[in-house]
């Protein structure tokens, strides 16, 4: 399927309340790489650490490609915000995930599908990387570059 999806093609509320967010399939790997290098800004990228690929999907389409990965090392604003002493950072961590790559494929235009996909991808997340890694996300992350886009993605 190759037709643009857009807010005026659907209701946008169905469409938004028929979102699934999971995590991809061995088999959907090569393909998530093609999407992410051919569309993200900043192409593909390794994502390093201890990671999870996920889709955004209605009626079988892909609508977006989610990355997360281990946390920084060092990040100012968020160890300021946490209050993190250099040691408790070290122990803590492995409990922060980092959005490093969220792409919306080129041909969607549906108005508050960003919030709706992160929020659903954030509600699973912890689950997911406890499943894999054997401990809990406590912390989800992710930042935005303000030379290209609002930022304007809501919960």
């Amino acid at each position: 399927m190759n037709q643009s999806i857009t807010s005026s093609s659907s209701s946008t509320q169905d469409i938004l309340q028929g979102v699934v967010v999971r995590l991809i399939l061995p088999e959907e790997r090569e393909r998530w790489d093609q999407l992410m290098q051919g569309h993200h800004y900043l192409g593909l990228g390794r994502l390093i650490g201890e990671s999870l690929r996920y889709i955004a999907i209605y009626q079988d389409r892909w609508l977006a490609l989610l990355g997360w990965a281990s946390a920084a090392l060092h990040c100012g604003a968020r160890d300021k915000l946490i209050g993190w002493t250099a040691a408790l950072r070290q122990q803590r961590l492995q409990l922060i995930a980092n959005n490093v790559r969220f792409l919306i494929l080129p041909d969607i235009h549906i108005t508050n599908l960003a919030s709706r996909i992160l929020g659903l991808n954030v509600r699973r997340l912890s689950k997911d990387w406890e499943a894999r890694f054997n401990h809990p996300v406590v912390l989800a992350e992710t930042f935005v570059d303000p030379q290209r886009f609002l930022g304007t993605c809501y919960l």
